[in-house]
C-alpha cells in the first residue's frame, strides 16, 4: 500500500515519502503548515487514492478525547427510567442502548481498514493529546460502563494536523511521524492552480501569480495569503471576467489588485499594502 500522488492532489516528493513512511512504520503522520496549505485535502487524497473510508475528527476549543471513544449518555437514560411503557424499560436495562461510539471506536471497529483524520488538534487544551497517547499507541480502550476492551480489528491511516497554535507533547510527537509542508514555490503552485483551472491562460495565471507572490512577500503582512486564498482570487477573476491588463497595471498611482478581499483579510495588511506600493512607486 503506497501513495503516489493523485489527480486531484499535487503531492511533493517529500510528502509522498512522508506519508508512506507513517504507513510503513504503522504510525500517525503529524502534518503541519500555514492555514490554507492542504493538510485536511491530504488524508482526504490519500484515503481516496488508497480505497480507504475516511473518518474526521474536527477537533474544537471545547473537545475532549473521551469524546473520540466514546460517550455515556446518561441524560437520556434517565429520561427513559422515568417513562411508564414497557419500550422504554427494556431500553433502560441495557446500559449499550446509551453508548455513543466515537469516530475512534468506529475506526477500530471497522471491517476493512480505514483513514483517521484528526483535523486541528492543537485547538483544544493541552492535555488532549496526552489524553490520547495510550489509544493511539496500543490501539485498544476500556469501556468502563460495559466493562469490555475495545481492540482495533485493523490499525488505522492516522492523519493529524496542527496549526501550530499550540506547542505538543513530547510523549506525543514521540509516537507521530512529522511532516512539515513548505508553502509552494512558483513551480509548485503552478501545477496546483492547472489541477484546479486547466487550460487558464498563461498570461492571465502568470499575472496573477507575480501579484499574490508580491503581496505575501511584503513585510510586516499579519496574515500571508495562503495556497487556498490564491485560488479563491483566480475564482473570482475568471468569474467576474477582469482583463489582463488591470493585473499589469503600470500606471503612476496607488491601487491595490482587484477583489483584493480574497488575498487580504484584514484592513492593516490593505493599509500596509497600499503604503508600501507607494513608497516602492515612488523610491522612497
Amino acid at each position: 500500500m503506497k501513495f503516489q500522488g493523485s489527480d486531484n492532489y499535487v503531492a511533493t516528493q517529500d510528502l509522498m515519502l512522508a506519508v508512506n513512511a507513517a504507513i510503513t512504520l504503522q504510525r500517525p503522520l503529524l502534518v503541519k503548515g500555514e492555514p490554507g496549505t492542504g493538510k485536511t485535502m491530504l488524508a482526504e487524497e490519500v484515503s481516496t487514492a488508497l480505497g480507504m473510508p475516511l473518518l474526521q475528527w474536527h477537533v474544537k476549543s471545547t473537545t475532549k478525547a473521551q469524546q473520540g471513544l466514546y460517550e455515556y449518555d446518561a441524560v437520556s437514560r434517565l429520561r427513559d427510567s422515568q417513562l411508564a411503557d414497557e419500550e422504554s424499560s427494556t431500553k433502560v436495562r441495557d446500559i449499550r442502548n446509551y453508548i455513543v461510539q466515537g469516530v475512534l471506536w468506529q475506526a477500530f471497529t471497522s471491517d476493512r481498514p480505514v483513514a483517521l483524520l484528526i483535523d486541528e488538534i492543537d485547538k483544544a487544551d493541552i492535555e488532549f493529546p496526552n489524553d490520547l497517547l495510550r489509544e493511539i499507541d496500543r490501539m485498544e480502550f476500556y469501556v468502563y460502563e460495559t466493562r469490555e476492551l475495545v481492540r482495533a480489528k485493523h490499525r488505522p491511516l492516522v492523519f493529524i494536523t496542527s496549526n501550530n497554535e499550540k506547542e505538543l507533547p513530547d510523549a506525543f510527537l514521540r509516537r507521530c511521524f512529522f511532516h512539515y509542508i513548505k508553502f509552494p514555490d512558483a513551480d509548485t503552485m503552478k501545477q496546483i492552480v492547472d489541477v484546479h483551472f486547466p487550460g487558464l491562460k498563461q498570461e492571465l495565471l502568470g499575472a496573477a501569480m507575480k501579484t499574490f507572490y508580491d503581496v505575501r512577500n511584503l513585510p510586516g503582512l499579519k496574515k500571508k495569503p495562503s495556497t487556498s486564498e490564491l485560488l479563491d482570487w483566480l475564482k473570482l477573476l475568471l468569474a467576474e471576467d477582469i482583463p489582463l491588463e488591470v493585473l499589469q497595471n503600470k500606471d503612476e498611482k496607488v491601487s491595490v489588485p482587484p477583489l483584493v478581499g480574497a488575498l487580504l483579510k484584514n484592513e492593516q495588511d490593505v493599509t500596509l499594502f497600499e503604503k508600501l506600493v507607494f513608497m516602492q512607486r515612488h523610491n522612497r
